[in-house]
């Protein structure tokens, strides 16, 4: 496909996620419809479709309306090239401009539209980030860097470094976090490099990879993961824990991926259904990475902060509340308890964490940890307890 037939087709698909559809469903639907298009065009297309929802709002300022059409180009007008050199370029390309589309006025975007959020967010974003809100908000119309964890049990951060780049996968060290690799180029070869099958480095992002190493971890303890989902930090807290570590997830069919993931790590983790929780506790430490909005991730996954609505984060908060209640459940005195959110709202963190310690007076909160979406992670909050 040639550039101008990528675009075009990011305008199909655009339309359809105006229309409703999810954006991941709305890009598989079309892949399955154009099975000539190759990785490399379905790569470039993921990549202009998640660009505008990114900024879908201060786009269709730019581009004169919410079609895929317009954010297309209002992407152009932002990003380049001349949208003449795309629109109406023959073959599969987008039709020409018209005369309306050239003289559509460009309008200007303030507040929510300048932060690219929906209007009844935009105050929940403020209240949560204070004078950054605008910066981190613009902060999520960039791609999101790629981050590695590097299971040291497996290998140091200098050795999978030289294996990656055997690979052509060039990566640089976080400076906030030693299992932390950053991917300077070739995201798309890290599943094929040698580190990545033999167990030395996992796909995490660095704010998580914060967070485990700031639990209090013991040997021999008894740990688990309450919200385990694929196993991500499952398999970060066997890594640096040295031992077995429990999983648990309200959805077993969300842990299929943990046992191949826990073999090619070789760390041991267990899944547990719900029914067995009681049976298998007390945990000496479980890590409650609670479903939620994801607006600390929004960067890389766009789509969902247009779909997000207030009834949608009212069902969240009730969720989050009854997931720490029952997990306080699987506890003895002097267990520690810790709460997290790929969220930066307040209704998500403070917001759980202040009734719960209010509803249990035998929990006390002994850290708290509070990031921003930067270069150098996404947002990520975490407040840790004790029960005394």
């Amino acid at each position: 496909m040639t550039p101008a037939a990528r675009l075009a087709a990011a305008i199909t698909v655009l339309d359809d996620v105006i229309a409703g559809t999810p954006g991941e469903r709305a890009l598989t639907q079309w892949a399955r419809t154009h099975r000539f298009a190759g990785s490399g065009d379905r790569a470039a297309l993921r990549d202009h479709v998640y660009d505008v929802l990114r900024a879908r709002r201060s786009l269709a300022a730019l581009g004169g309306g919410m079609t895929g059409r317009a954010l297309i180009l209002g992407l152009l007008r932002r990003d380049g090239p001349d949208p003449d050199s795309v629109f109406g370029s023959g073959g599969h390309a987008p039709d020409a401009l018209t005369a309306d589309e050239r003289a559509a006025e460009q309008q200007s975007v303030t507040g929510a539209g300048a932060a690219d959020l929906p209007d009844w967010l935009w105050p929940l974003w403020q209240e949560a980030l204070g004078e950054e809100a605008m910066s981190a908000a613009q902060l999520q119309r960039q791609r999101a860097p790629v981050f590695l964890r590097v299971n040291l049990s497996r290998g140091t951060r200098d050795a999978a470094q030289a294996s990656l780049l055997a690979d052509a996968v060039p990566t640089a060290p976080h400076p906030l976090v030693d299992t932390a690799l950053r991917v300077l180029d070739n995201p798309r070869r890290v599943a094929a490099s040698a580190a990545y099958r033999e167990g030395l480095v996992e796909v995490q992002d660095s704010s998580s990879q914060m967070a485990i190493a700031r639990l209090p971890l013991l040997p021999g303890q008894r740990i688990l993961d309450f919200c385990a989902g694929g196993g991500g930090k499952a398999l970060a807290l066997a890594d640096r824990l040295g031992g077995p570590v429990w999983a648990h997830d309200i959805d077993p069919r969300r842990m299929t991926d943990i046992a191949p993931r826990a073999a090619r790590a070789e760390v041991q983790i267990t899944p547990l259904a719900t029914e067995a929780l009681r049976k298998a506790a007390p945990f000496d430490l479980i890590l409650c990475d609670a479903p939620c909005s994801g607006s600390g991730t929004w960067r890389r996954t766009p789509d969902a902060k247009w779909r997000l609505t207030p009834e949608r984060l009212t069902e969240l908060n009730a969720i989050q509340s009854e997931i720490l209640d029952r997990a306080a459940l699987l506890t003895r005195a002097g267990s520690v308890m810790a709460y997290a959110t790929c969220s930066v709202l307040t209704a998500e963190n403070e917001g759980i964490v202040a009734p719960f310690l209010e509803r249990h007076p035998d929990w006390t909160r002994i850290d708290r940890m509070a990031l921003q979406p930067t270069e150098h992670h996404d947002g990520f909050q975490m407040s840790v307890m004790r029960r005394t």
